[in-house]
């Protein structure tokens, strides 16, 4: 064999030998990323042409599959697409999200747990059926979350969570405005794209969900989490006095903290109990400046702040308390839950929790179990706990406190519930937001709000059960 002849054999086999190499690394390693890909458009092509498991709530589906008469064989269908939008998501040729995006091997019939049911499918030569998700939510308790922030007015953007102390169980998720799933999962590509195009251009930003996406400042809800701090120290009690008044003069500005509307709190030495009554700002900003932004921010992340805990849902917003060292102004201002202190409903349903379970906060979860397309249960979440925020006393401490608010403060819509409520201080009425002109896509990233705002346990938004649920809803104030 001569010099050319070999050259070029050598190249041919270096070429055969290149072509295996990158065969067995798309087929073998890069499979499975591959096909998770949601740009992979095979993949979204073969699973609308067998049925998707549903997603339920109690025994009903909130999002099912029904035969087609066109090329897709099945049509996603969501039979309270407004209500359920920000927990389903939507499933569509071009992505999907929400539950429907956590769960696609389940629903779509490719995980693991379903490996049985795939292989008798086989052997029987029947179609592969997705597997069902049943989810922890309280069909009542979401009801009434949803139609009470409706009831608020067509143009209120806000979110209802309520928590099932114990477990972590979330019992209603509500967000609004909301949007029709029902116009994403079409099988008509065009009306899909002009859907798209709608909801980008809403200044509403109604795929947004408020719940889990977007992070305010917890405002007057927050002073739980620094009067929690303040019992932890040992340093103070629910009888402990402490500064009153209608200002507290902050340290190195010409500045002053003042309750709002200028009013007093009750006198110039009140209790803590008085102070959480009635929400004074002037209390718990001296509060910050005796703890200390250190303490504070280590109370917040107890309970949860600054990480991820919610994985059946995605993305997560990531509540903060200020990095650093703080000036004094700030550390007294991020005492009432202002300055930089950003949170989502969901975490400070999460503080009210933790409090009403007697301190320890479990790690919320959506997904409550994985069942077969018969219904039998394959997979069922455990509750776990979260963190262990503050001590039994304190938790103790604190519920008596809240009660309190309902009793003799500011808390006023629960009086009339026959058991007794986990409230939180200085409830206020939901403002409408000014609209907005920056839009955000269907499957949006979580966003940050720095506007005050107010954060309140509506007795509506609890689940007909026979516990109280910690809740938290967050209207969105004018930016």
């Amino acid at each position: 064999m001569n010099k050319p002849i070999r050259t070029i054999s050598i190249f041919c086999l270096l070429l055969f030998l290149a072509l295996m190499v990158n065969a067995t690394y798309l087929q073998y390693y890069k499979a499975g990323a591959l096909d998770k890909d949601p740009r992979n458009r095979r993949v979204i092509a073969a699973s609308y042409s067998r049925e998707r498991g549903a997603i339920l709530v109690g025994r009903d589906p909130v999002a099912q599959s029904v035969p087609s008469n066109d090329q897709y064989k099945f049509q996603r269908k969501y039979p309270q697409p407004f209500k359920y939008a920000p927990l389903t998501g939507y499933f569509s040729y071009y992505s999907q999200t929400g539950i429907e995006h956590s769960q696609n091997e389940v629903l779509s019939g490719d995980d693991s747990l379903l490996f049985v049911n795939k292989l008798v499918d086989l052997v029987s030569n029947n179609a592969t059926k997705g597997g069902s998700v049943e989810l922890t939510i309280n069909p009542a308790a979401q009801t009434a979350a949803f139609n009470g922030l409706t009831q608020l007015g067509a143009g209120v953007q806000g979110a209802v969570v309520a928590i099932e102390p114990t477990t972590g169980k979330i019992l209603a998720l509500a967000s609004t405005p909301s949007y029709d799933p029902n116009q994403l999962a079409s099988h008509d590509l065009s009306e899909v794209s002009q859907a798209y195009d709608k909801l980008n251009k809403d200044p509403a930003q109604p795929t947004v969900d408020r719940a889990i996406q977007t992070v305010l400042p917890p405002g007057s809800t927050f002073k739980l989490v620094t009067a929690a701090a303040a019992l932890e120290s040992g340093s103070y009690s629910p009888d402990s006095r402490v500064p009153g008044g209608t200002t507290l003069d902050l340290p190195q500005t010409t500045h002053d903290l003042h309750n709002e509307n200028g009013s007093s709190c009750g006198g110039s030495q009140i209790t803590l109990t008085q102070a959480l009554d009635v929400s004074c700002n002037v209390t718990f900003g001296w509060l910050g400046l005796q703890l200390g932004a250190d303490r504070l921010r280590s109370q917040a992340e107890k309970f949860g702040f600054g990480q991820h805990y919610l994985d059946d849902l995605s993305p997560q917003a990531i509540s903060r308390f200020p990095q650093g060292d703080l000036a004094p102004p700030y550390t007294a201002l991020s005492a009432i839950g202002q300055y930089d202190v950003a949170a989502t409903p969901l975490q400070m349903a999460m503080v009210s929790a933790g409090i009403a379970n007697g301190g320890t906060v479990m790690k919320p979860y959506v997904v409550d179990e994985v069942q077969s397309p018969e219904f039998d249960v394959l997979d069922k979440t455990q509750p776990s706990e979260f963190s262990q925020a503050i001590s039994s006393q304190t938790a103790r401490d604190l519920t008596t406190m809240m009660e309190s608010v309902v009793q003799n403060g500011t808390g006023t819509a629960p009086r009339s519930r026959a058991w007794r409520s986990r409230a939180r201080p200085a409830p206020r009425r939901a403002r409408r937001p000014a609209r907005r002109t920056r839009g955000s896509p269907p499957s949006p990233p979580p966003t940050t709000r720095r506007s005050p705002s107010p954060c309140w346990c509506s007795p509506a938004a609890r689940p007909a059960a026979r516990s109280p649920a910690a809740c938290c809803a967050l209207p969105s104030p004018r930016p």
